[in-house]
């Protein structure tokens, strides 16, 4: 059994991220074992300069396609996420990235302007989801990235977010 290509069939087929766990759990092996299988997928992939790599976003792994590549696939699929992003939307994507768990009144605050249209926009390309709501009155929803966020930036986790002193 070659849990490698097991790991990436898996990976390829669910075109989502999937938990370490349950890939331990489906193959029987470690999580150690499934994360040095992510180790040599990820290197044979970079060594082989692939138009698809796998990346470990949280507790889980996915598959994705190479960012080198990424103006032909936009161009075959008609996708562009930044164009379908505003200044505003980019400002709230980053107030939710630092800050979150946020609510959109707390967002406003930081902002100075409404963010509403930007909210909704962020919902409709996953970048960001409702987590809960506050345990206050009103029980204002509150808001924070998604993988899909981490994906699309290439970053591992959240934790890999530049430090604001560094943006600023």
């Amino acid at each position: 059994m070659d849990i490698d290509c097991i790991i990436e069939s898996i990976l390829f087929a669910a075109g989502r991220p999937v938990k370490i766990k349950t890939l331990s759990d489906v193959l029987n092996i470690s999580t150690k074992e499934v994360i040095e299988s992510f180790n040599r997928l990820k290197s044979d992939y970079e060594r082989e300069n692939r138009g698809v790599k796998v990346l470990m976003i949280n507790d889980s792994i996915v598959m994705s396609s190479n960012e080198v590549y990424a103006e032909y696939i936009k161009k075959a699929l008609g996708l562009d996420i930044k164009q379908g992003l505003s200044q505003a939307a980019l400002e709230v994507l980053s107030i939710i990235a630092y800050n979150q768990p946020i609510t959109r009144i707390d967002i406003e605050k930081i902002r100075g302007v409404k963010c509403e249209k930007a909210i909704n926009t962020l919902l409709e390309f996953n970048l960001i989801k409702e987590d809960g709501r506050i345990n206050a009155p009103g029980r204002a929803i509150l808001y924070s990235t998604t993988d899909e966020f981490l994906k699309y930036f290439n970053l591992p986790s959240l934790k890999d977010l530049p430090p604001l002193d560094d943006i600023t």
